[in-house]
Order: C-alpha cells, then structure tokens, then sequence
C-alpha cells in the first residue's frame, strides 16, 4: 500500500503525466482540477489554451414552458464541452423565445418571457464570456439530431457528418462558442440610432474596432427593429462606409438582440433601431461569401452558387458556415422542397458546420478575403450590400490549430 501511495505521488507530480490526464477531463471538471495544487493548476491552464476549436451547442426539440430548448441543451451540454468560451453568439426562434407559439392559428402564452430566457442563457456562461443573442423569425443550425423544426438554420451537435436543418416550424436554437484563439480577436459591437442626430458620428467606427483596425477581416452586422421609421437609412449608415473590399460583410435584420454583453458594452434591448454584430480581427483569417439571387430557385442553381464559394478555395479544417436568408425563401420558394440551400452547401463542403437564421433582410454581396487578396478588383463603384428575398453564404476560417487538439 505504501508503495502505491508512493507511485501515485510520483505520477501526479510529474506534469507531463498530469496534463495527459486532465486532457480526457471537459472544461468545467478541468476547472475543478485546477483547484487541486500549483502543478495541476498550471497543467490545466496549458491544456486550456490547446483547445482552440469553436463548439457550438443545437436545441430542436420542444419542451416544459417554463423554459426554452437552447436553455434546457446549454445546461445540459456545457458540462461535457472541451473548450473555455470567450464568446457566444446565441441565436433562437422569436415565436417561443418570447414566451408565445402559434397553434391553431391562435398564439399560445408560454409561461416564460425573452429578457427572462435571456438572463437564464446568460447565467449559464462564464462571468467575463461576451454574449451576442438574437431573436429571428427562424433558425438554421447543425444538429445530431435529423428533425426539421422552424426556419433557423442548424449544424448537428459535435458532428460535422451530420447535414445542417432549415428549420420551419417550432422551437429551436443553436449557441456558438469560442474560445479564445491565437492569432484571432473577436469583438460584439452595438450602434443605436439616435432619433436626435440624423447623421452617425463616424468616430464610434474606430471605438468599435472597425476602423483603423488593418487585422479585420469579417464583420457580420445584425440589424434590428427594421420596421421602426429611418431603420433603412441608419442601416446604411452603418453598412456604406464598411464596405471595403479587404472586409468580408454579411448578416441580415433579426427579429431584435436579447443579450450583448462584453467588457465595455452591456447594452439592453430597447424601442429603438440599431445594428449589433461581431468583428473578426486576425491575419490568418480567411473569408468567402456568395449571395443566390432571387434567380437561384431549384437544386440546379443551387449547387452552381455553392460552386461558386467552392472556388474560393477557402480552408475547411476550423472552419464555420453561415446562412443568412430570406424568411421569404426556404420550401416555400423551392416549391415545397425543404432544405434545399443547407443540403446544398453541405454536398460541396460535407466537413463544415452551418448556422445562420431567416430574417427580414439579408446583408452581403460576391466577395473574398484570403490574406491580400481579393475577388474583385477595386473600383469606384462598391457592391450593394443590402437585399431581399436572397440568401447569403458566408465561410469564415480561423486559421491552423494544433495537432493535439481536442
């Protein structure tokens, strides 16, 4: 017995033994681990940082009223993810996000209300992890699960062999976690239209990181309350003076934000029209996105617009895919075909996760960012950033990670 006490001592204090075994441990029992001595803690703190691969968490399945499928999987999932997130970005189905869902051409009140769902999202997270939250009128996400539920767009959890959902009808919602990445710096922003000033002050560009700023790369921009008066124009306030071809620009308006929160910026929903987003800062990063027109209408032209982004040759290894598409699209303009887009996208990139939404308005254009390079040639005339009833397909690398990873 002496002896075995012995052997263990050894071994728990030789680091490289140590690090091997808190790396089969997810993040919150390696955290807990950390607590043990000094070594351990140190051990930890190195296998952390490894773990540079986003995760995400799905949501498809309906449940108790009193909370929201993203909440009930997030509590669930959080427990077994190997990565330390710095940001999220959250994103569910307006209808029962917000307490009410539609049956029998009657809404139903849920027991459970955005702000409320929002703060037991939140709550769940690390205290200093930057949260973005979005409401849309449907969801695209990754999912284990294969069940069609209501236009959001969803990847299957911890699978990259499992096709992305279009989902149409009912309760969903996917998170995205990231952790933090050499070489990468990922920011929220937030501009709020000041009915007292009808030009933008330009300066807050640079405060937001969005100007002045030679790293960034990609800026997925999230409007907001689009049906409130000078909601178009203060869009393209916002959009306009980033439009520059060494930045990728995408998104689409959303039903409204129900969580941001950062350092410097922790701003609450209100009556007001605005712009949310995320920047992404880094050199190694590379972007593509391609916008399917309303001319795109059946598998044919589909699969010929994901050429397109195919030919962008943008690495697939740590990389995410977004779809930002009209509520408009979907089965009802492939004539009753479901999925049609995300079964697109993942024939020709079958090992990249897909998230995105259906909203009011979809931001983006043709374009690709791969170091100096670009699709276009510049010139005076800038793409036109802001559609309807299009979809726009967004691919975002976030450069090598190491072998060891898990």
């Amino acid at each position: 017995m002496e002896a075995t006490g012995k052997a263990g001592f050894v071994l728990g204090n030789l680091a490289e033994v140590v690090e091997r075994v808190l790396g089969f441990l997810p993040t919150k029992a390696l955290l807990r681990a950390a607590c043990v001595c000094r070594l351990w803690r140190e051990c930890a703190r190195r296998t952390l940082r490894a773990r540079q691969r986003v995760a995400w968490v799905s949501a498809l399945e309906a449940g108790p009223a009193d909370s929201h499928a993203l909440v009930r999987a997030l509590a669930r999932e959080l427990e077994k993810v190997q990565v330390l997130p710095q940001t999220v970005l959250y994103i569910a189905d307006a209808e029962t996000f917000s307490g009410h869902e539609e049956c029998h051409e009657q809404k139903k009140a849920r027991k459970r209300n955005s702000k409320e769902t929002a703060i037991a999202l939140e709550k769940l997270l690390p205290k200093r992890c930057q949260v973005l939250g979005l409401v849309t009128p449907g969801v695209v996400e990754s999912h284990c699960d294969c069940i069609i539920i209501q236009d959001i767009l969803v990847t299957p959890m911890g699978s990259s062999s499992n096709q992305p959902q279009e989902i149409e009808e009912g309760e969903a919602g996917f998170a995205l976690l990231f952790p933090k990445i050499d070489g990468v710096k990922i920011h929220t922003f937030h501009f709020s239209k000041d009915s007292k000033n009808r030009v933008f002050d330009e300066s807050k560009f640079a405060e937001a990181g969005l100007k002045n700023n030679p790293d960034l790369r990609v800026v997925l921009l999230f409007g907001y309350n689009s049906w409130k008066s000078g909601a178009t124009r203060f869009l393209h306030q916002i959009v306009n003076p980033l439009n520059e071809k060494s930045i990728i620009l995408a998104g689409g308006q959303v039903e409204s934000f129900t969580s941001l929160t950062s350092e410097n910026n922790n701003a609450q929903p209100g009556d007001a029209c605005g712009v949310v987003g995320l920047a992404f800062s880094g050199p190694q990063i590379q972007s593509a996105t391609i916008l399917l027109d309303q001319d795109v209408a059946d598998e044919r032209t589909a699969e010929a617009a994901m050429q397109r982004l195919k030919a962008a040759n943008i690495p697939e290894h740590n990389t995410i895919g977004f779809m930002f598409a009209c509520v408009g699209r979907g089965y009802r303009h492939y004539k009753t075909k479901r999925n049609m887009e995300a079964d697109a996208f993942r024939k020709f990139f079958p090992n990249v996760p897909l998230f995105g939404f259906f909203g009011h308005g979809e931001i983006g254009c043709d374009r690709i960012v791969t170091g100096n390079f670009v699709l276009r040639e510049c010139n005076d005339i800038k793409d036109d950033l802001l559609h309807g009833y299009t979809t726009v397909m967004t691919l975002i690398h976030l450069g090598s990670t190491k072998a060891n990873q898990v």
